[in-house]
């Protein structure tokens, strides 16, 4: 266990980007933890892949048009160059060529700051170069007010085909925002998830708790990817994950 933890160490400290994969939560009680167990100074990878054995199900093309694979991507910084990194590494993971759908949750504002069309143009317009080159079939978008909304509509080439709404902060849903989603087709959502999925904070500290005495105050987080992949003829979940990427401060 100390040669695995020295080893991790050491990974750490020659990379500059940590990918991390849960594997399918459905086979939770099966998962077991994987990643590079020994390496030297000499062969230390720049990318680590830390993933779980016997649960990354890649889908076989067979069985891929009975399945909906949906993404929401919860990003942490502002570089929407992320989001084609994020969606490259979804696919690849999953032995796909294209996702169904994906939905972003714009990353976190400073104090005071509200959320303007400004901020969502650059995620937006990589959303959209992305469901041109076949890589997203439909995009969408997370927790925008019926204004914010009618805006990105209106200024996108790409129309937003869904919007998520978190009803923790409102019980019922706007009626403003429903006349103008019924109006031009778009799809109204629930969730409850919280504006930050994962801090920065916390994920330097589970690093830490995974890897004793590593140095992760130089590590930032860059997205966290949330999959579900649904049999559509049965309405069940086949498989749902996360994928999550961090970057070294100034790699």
């Amino acid at each position: 266990m100390e040669k695995q933890n020295s080893s991790a160490i050491l990974l750490l400290k020659q990379a500059t980007t940590l990918n991390i994969h849960t594997g399918n939560l459905v086979n939770w009680s099966r998962l077991k933890k994987k990643c590079p167990s020994s390496t030297s100074e000499e062969e230390a990878p720049s990318t680590v892949e830390c993933t779980v054995t016997q649960a990354t199900e890649a889908i076989t093309p067979e069985e891929r048009e009975e399945l909906k694979v949906s993404v929401k991507l919860f990003l942490s910084g502002s570089d929407p160059s992320s989001i084609r990194t994020a969606v490259d590494l979804a696919c690849s993971t999953l032995g796909l060529s294209q996702l169904d759908s994906v939905m972003i949750a714009p990353p976190p504002l400073p104090e005071g700051v509200s959320l303007t069309l400004e901020h969502l143009q650059p995620h937006w317009e990589e959303l959209e170069n992305l469901l041109q080159s076949h890589k997203i079939a439909a995009i969408g978008t997370s927790d925008l007010d019926k204004p914010l909304l009618e805006q990105l509509y209106k200024w996108a080439q790409v129309k937003p085909s869904s919007n998520q709404v978190n009803l923790a902060s409102c019980c019922v849903m706007p009626p403003d925002l429903t006349a103008f989603a019924k109006e031009y087709d778009i799809q109204l959502l629930t969730h409850n998830d919280s504006k930050e999925l994962l801090t920065e904070t916390s994920f330097q500290e589970s690093v830490s708790e995974g890897v004793k005495d590593a140095v992760v105050a130089d590590w930032s987080l860059e997205w966290v990817l949330r999959y579900s992949i649904i049999v559509k003829s049965r309405g069940i979940i086949k498989s749902k994950g996360y994928l999550v990427q961090a970057k070294r401060i100034g790699s």
